[in-house]
């Protein structure tokens, strides 16, 4: 393919070409105006759109940054191309066939043509091999997933051969060079010379935005092969796998038109989700969700859609899924759309979840995500026993620091009540953890700063912000403010299972004690009573000297005046018969508080959890909680 490219064709192309159907294939339009499109620039960070195109003039222009130009420099820039490589590419896009003039320069394509051509014919090998005997195993891997023949052809997937040089060997016979196929990434290079990379596996073809082969993404069939699950194609002129996402070719239409990107982990996932009719459905190739990823979809979700823009995360449930949608969340600040997370039943995948359970339950995980937020608020929880008062509070203040990241103050305010009922605590409790938070995020933002400006010998140790301390570190027992009430009726329930354990039904005295209180001085003693009992079954039996010497043994020093007060503590009654009455009656409304207590834990747990993604643990908690319901109703 000698010569330069006639002059009359690069004007004829141009002229026949709409140059916002070629932006519209990287940027989300819409219309701005008579004659005129806009969207967000590709060529900068921006969350208002200031990148306009003028199909009538044939030109785009950036009022935010200054980049503008014809169809040929948007695709030269955003693809970096040379400006031969961007007029073959545009020709190729409607069909036209080009002339070249002799005498001129020899573009042969330039190196990044090659490679694109080795990879549309390795692409028809690989496809070509599918249906051969040797495929079997990889027919079977498809089939168990419930991909059928249909969906593999939509896909492109297909078959790399076991053997060293059978991808080589039939595209040397096509006219390309062993150099040209290493650098393609299709071979590597040994003492005998260039042999296949991708040997024994499932193919999946990878295209960029304009359908382009530009690598490809191979998965271990066989046990003896010793090389990893997934192999990808390493970085060439055409593919960077830190700018590439699996199935943007196929999405792309549907992310502008829906306004909504789901982001799955893997080639299967993607192929799962479009099947199941989530056509907006993408992944990562080899790589984590990062910063090109987000420039890449933002360009394609309009802030000014008629729809609001939204994008779903989904993860497996294990430690890696965990951590991915933690770094997602840091990064969620950056999409100029609300961000979600969804995650299937029993923790299955959507490839999984369609072979098992159909496509309508990929639909409807999707359709009961939530909010990101949400998510890494849970995740803090998470880390903390939220069947206790201590861990309840403990929870709140590392989930507060999420709560202090939003931005919006009304979206805020509702996380504030949201957390309260998780954690059932009092709003105005868990709104002033969110404000100290926040004020120690800004502290430490200043300290970095000052930092970052001083010399190095001025560096200092620095305690956390209290709100990141470990509080079950280091326990503290303030005095007990009895003109609370809730503390005064603490203090009679502990006097009752100090002074007169006897006087209920074990199985109601143990109940009381291991519920908790709220004080740290009473909490306290209650687990240390709970403790005498477990490590002595007849302590009781043996007198009220040994019970008390069985809590004082299991109490900190200072806390030994309290168990003293509290065994001493006068009863309001004089006889016997109403010693007991009172007992009884201390008892039932303790019984009565620890019921209603558990009730709204056993309600706060029901609302952190997913009716879907937590279908078993959803009913298990819905029936613990009717249960409790008929215990409180025969109490009253």
């Amino acid at each position: 393919m000698a010569g330069k490219i006639s002059a009359k064709d690069i004007e004829a192309v141009k002229a026949r070409t709409n140059i916002a159907d070629v932006v519209g294939e990287y940027v989300a339009l819409r219309t701005g105006g008579v004659g005129s499109l806009k969207g967000l620039c590709p060529f900068h960070d921006e969350k208002s759109p200031s990148f306009n195109v003028r199909p009538s003039q044939g030109f785009y222009h950036c009022f935010g940054c200054g980049e503008g130009g014809d169809v040929y420099k948007f695709v030269q820039k955003l693809d970096n191309l040379s400006f031969s490589e961007a007029v073959e590419r545009v020709a190729g896009k409607i069909g036209y066939t080009l002339t070249y003039e002799e005498g001129g320069a020899d573009p042969a394509y330039g190196q990044r043509a090659r490679i694109l051509e080795a990879n549309a014919a390795a692409a028809t090998y690989f496809q070509s091999q599918l249906s051969t005997a040797g495929a079997a195993t990889g027919r079977d891997f498809l089939s168990g997933r419930g991909f059928d023949r249909e969906a593999a052809k939509l896909f492109g997937v297909g078959y790399a051969p076991q053997g060293w040089r059978n991808l080589c060997d039939h595209l040397t016979a096509q006219g390309f060079t062993p150099a040209e196929l290493v650098t393609a990434g299709l071979a590597s290079m040994g003492d005998k010379g260039a042999y296949d990379k991708f040997r024994g596996r499932l193919i999946w073809p990878i295209r960029d935005a304009t359908s382009a082969v530009i690598g490809f993404g191979a998965r271990k069939l066989y046990e003896d092969d010793t090389g990893p699950k997934y192999l990808n194609t390493s970085d060439t002129a055409v593919y960077h796998k830190s700018q590439v996402l699996y199935g943007i070719d196929l999405a792309k239409r549907d992310i502008s038109k829906q306004q909504q990107v789901v982001v799955v982990e893997g080639y299967t996932d993607v192929m799962a989700c479009h099947l199941a009719g989530v056509t907006t459905a993408v992944a990562t190739c080899g790589t984590a969700f990062g910063d090109e990823h987000i420039r890449i979809l933002t360009r394609m979700l309009s802030s000014e859609a008629d729809v609001p823009a939204e994008v779903i995360f989904t993860f497996d449930p294990d430690a890696a899924g965990q951590k991915a949608a933690m770094r997602a969340y840091a990064d969620s600040h950056k999409f100029n759309a609300a961000t979600f997370v969804a995650i299937g039943p029993d923790g299955l995948d959507p490839c999984d979840l369609r072979s098992q359970k159909g496509d309508e339950a990929v639909r409807a995980m999707l359709h009961a995500r939530r909010p990101l937020f949400e998510f890494a608020i849970k995740q803090k929880l998470s880390k903390f026993n939220l069947n206790t008062l201590e861990g309840q509070v403990a929870g709140a203040r590392a989930a507060a620091t999420v709560l202090a990241g939003i931005t919006d103050l009304a979206t805020q305010s509702a996380y504030v009540r949201e957390l309260a009922g998780w954690t059932n605590l009092d709003a105005n409790q868990v709104s002033d953890f969110v404000k100290s938070a926040a004020q120690a995020i800004a502290r430490e933002g200043v300290s970095k700063m000052r930092i970052a400006d001083a010399p190095p010998a001025s560096l200092e140790t620095q305690e956390p912000p209290d709100y990141l301390r470990d509080v079950s570190s280091a326990p503290v027992f303030g005095a007990v403010n009895l003109n609370d009430p809730i503390n005064r009726m603490e203090r009679t329930t502990l006097v009752v299972l100090v002074q007169l354990p006897t006087a209920m039904p074990k199985q109601v005295f143990e109940r009381i004690a291991a519920a908790g209180f709220s004080a740290p001085a009473h909490a306290e003693l209650g687990r240390a009573i709970v403790g005498a009992l477990a490590s002595n079954q007849k302590i009781l039996e043996e007198g009220q000297n040994a019970y008390l010497r069985a809590i004082a043994a299991l109490l900190p020093d200072e806390l030994h005046a309290l168990l003293s007060e509290v065994a001493v503590s006068q009863l309001p009654v004089s006889d016997e018969a109403g010693v007991i009455a009172y007992a009884e009656g201390v008892m039932l409304h303790a019984l009565g508080s620890v019921l209603n207590r558990e009730k709204n834990q056993l309600q706060a747990a029901l609302r952190r959890l997913d009716p879907v993604a937590d279908a078993a643990e959803y009913r298990q908690v819905s029936k613990q909680l009717i249960e409790l319901e008929q215990q409180r109703r025969s109490l009253r």
